[in-house]
C-alpha cells in the first residue's frame, strides 16, 4: 500500500512565525485509517523511526487544535503547541495498532497532559497546584469561573461535589488563582517614592555579617584542607590523571593518557572515576 506520505522535515517547533507554521501543518494531509495502521504497525513491530516520524507529522494539526483551547492562560501559543507535540510523540511511542482505535483518540490524553504540566509550571511563579487532585481542580475551576466570576457558597459546593473535594479546597484554589505575581526588585524606571515597596528592600542583607563571614571562611579552609589530604592519598598515576583531566589548562583526553600509560581508554576512565570517588568520600567524611 502506498501512503503518499509527505517528505517535509518534522515540524516540532513552531518558531517565531506561528502563521507560517500553521499553514505548513495545515497543508499536510490527514491519514486514512489504512495508512495510519500501516505506519503504526511498522513502528510497533519493526521500530521503524521514519514511520513514527510520519505519524507525528500527520497529527500535528490535531495538536494545534487542542492547544488553541488553552489560549486563555496568557502563555505563548507556540510553546503550548510545542508541549502538545511532545505529548503526541509519547502517544505514538505507546500506541498499539491492535487495540482498534485511531491514534487521535489515544493521543488526546498525552497531548493534554503535557500542556497541563506546562501551564501549571508557568502560569504562576508560585505554583497553584502540585498534586493530581489540585491540577484537576485548577482546570475545572478555571473553566467554571469563566462563566461564574467569583463563586458563592452554593456554586462552590456544586463544584466540590462534582469533583469529589471539600468546599474548603475549592475556595483555597480560587484564592490562589486570583493572586498575581509581583517583581522581586523594583523596576528600573520607578521613582524613589514607589521603588521602596519592592520586596527586595525588606530583606535583611547578611552577606557582611561578621559571624557569617567567619563561618564561610572556616568552611572554605576546611574544604581546601580536606581536598589536599584526599589528593595526597592517591597513587602517582591516579593523581596525574586527575590533574591532567581536570586541573590542567590544556586538558588531556582519555586516549592521550591511554597511549602514554599503555592501557585502554576505558581503563583510564575507570581510574579517573575511582580517584574522583576517593576524593569525594574524603570531602564528605
Amino acid at each position: 500500500m502506498s501512503t503518499g506520505l509527505v517528505a517535509q522535515p518534522l515540524l516540532m517547533v513552531p518558531g517565531r512565525d506561528l502563521d507560517a507554521y500553521t499553514r505548513a501543518v495545515s497543508a499536510i494531509p490527514v491519514l486514512s485509517a489504512e495508512e495510519e495502521r500501516e505506519l503504526a504497525e511498522r513502528y510497533y513491530y519493526h521500530e521503524d523511526l521514519e514511520a513514527a516520524r510520519q505519524l507525528v507529522l500527520h497529527h500535528l494539526r490535531f495538536v494545534m487544535h487542542i492547544a488553541k483551547g488553552y489560549s486563555g492562560y496568557g502563555l505563548n501559543q507556540a510553546d503550548l503547541i510545542q508541549e502538545g507535540s511532545v505529548g503526541l510523540m509519547k502517544a505514538v511511542k505507546r500506541f498499539n495498532p491492535e487495540v482498534g482505535v485511531r491514534l487521535v483518540s489515544f493521543a488526546v490524553h498525552w497531548i493534554k497532559a503535557e500542556i497541563h504540566e506546562f501551564i501549571i509550571r508557568n502560569w504562576r511563579v508560585v505554583k497553584v497546584a502540585t498534586t493530581k487532585a489540585q491540577r484537576k481542580l485548577f482546570f475545572n475551576l478555571r473553566s467554571s469561573k469563566k462563566r461564574l466570576g467569583w463563586m458563592n457558597e452554593a456554586e462552590a459546593q456544586a463544584i466540590a461535589d462534582d469533583l469529589g473535594v471539600e468546599v474548603r479546597e475549592v475556595h483555597e484554589m480560587e484564592g490562589r488563582m486570583s493572586g498575581y505575581d509581583t517583581a522581586f526588585d523594583a523596576a528600573t524606571d520607578e521613582d524613589d517614592d514607589t521603588a521602596y515597596k519592592a520586596p527586595a528592600n525588606y530583606l535583611e542583607d547578611n552577606r557582611y555579617n561578621p559571624a557569617n563571614m567567619a563561618e564561610d571562611a572556616n568552611y572554605e579552609q576546611d574544604s581546601t584542607d580536606r581536598l589536599h589530604l584526599a589528593l595526597a592519598e592517591l597513587d602517582e598515576r591516579s593523581l596525574d590523571i586527575l590533574n591532567r583531566r581536570w586541573l590542567a589548562d590544556d586538558k588531556a583526553t582519555l586516549q592521550e593518557l591511554a597511549d602514554e600509560y599503555q592501557v585502554s581508554a576505558e581503563r583510564i576512565r575507570q581510574l579517573e572515576k575511582n580517584a574522583m570517588n576517593k576524593v569525594k568520600a574524603m570531602l564528605l567524611a
